[in-house]
């Protein structure tokens, strides 16, 4: 029936009338923006080798500086968001 199957784009083979190849390929043909920088699009596999491939590129195409720059702008973010909403951070310090 086809439920669980997604269909699969239509492919069309235009090639333009007066365009001369020199070898770059069609102007026309249409890929994927991270093709060329990512290992995990484009390749149609299952979920598992596609969960797998992602945390293989994460593990080994880290970069520990933005992933540090990420966090304290997440953090800061944070503190700015609770002082705004007027948040009693004396919660977390114990009480004598």
């Amino acid at each position: 029936m086809g439920i669980f199957k997604t269909r699969k784009n239509k492919k069309f083979s235009y090639s333009p009338r007066y365009w001369n190849d020199d070898g770059e390929g069609s102007p026309y043909q249409m890929e994927h923006k991270f093709d060329k920088f990512r290992s995990t699009v484009g390749k149609n596999a299952n979920f598992k080798d596609k969960l797998n491939n992602a945390w293989e590129e994460l593990r080994h195409d880290s970069d520990r500086k933005t992933n540090k720059r990420v966090l304290l702008i997440f953090v800061i973010l944070l503190f700015v968001f609770l002082f705004l909403i007027d948040f009693d951070l004396s919660i977390f310090t114990a009480r004598r």
